[in-house]
């Protein structure tokens, strides 16, 4: 399943860099380009992670409170 639409990132993408040694949310922004243009996937992203077993300790998604998240506003662009 795609979990960034912005950056055609699936799932499996985010299970493999996991499997090749990525284990930060970090990492992933850095090695994939997840949560970086619109930030709609990160939890999707995070989620993953947690199912795959790095997030205990690394990703901070034992801490991640969603009533205190901060929100997000978009902008819609018009042409000129």
């Amino acid at each position: 399943m795609i979990v960034c639409v912005c950056k055609s990132v699936s799932d499996r993408k985010i299970r493999t860099a996991i499997a090749g040694g990525v284990d930060s949310f970090d990492e992933l922004q850095f090695e994939l380009g997840v949560a970086l243009c619109c930030g709609k996937c990160e939890e999707s992203v995070r989620d993953v992670m947690l199912e795959s077993g790095v997030c205990a300790t690394r990703c901070g998604v034992g801490h991640h409170d969603h009533q205190h998240a901060v929100p997000l506003t978009f902008y819609e662009r018009k042409a000129a």
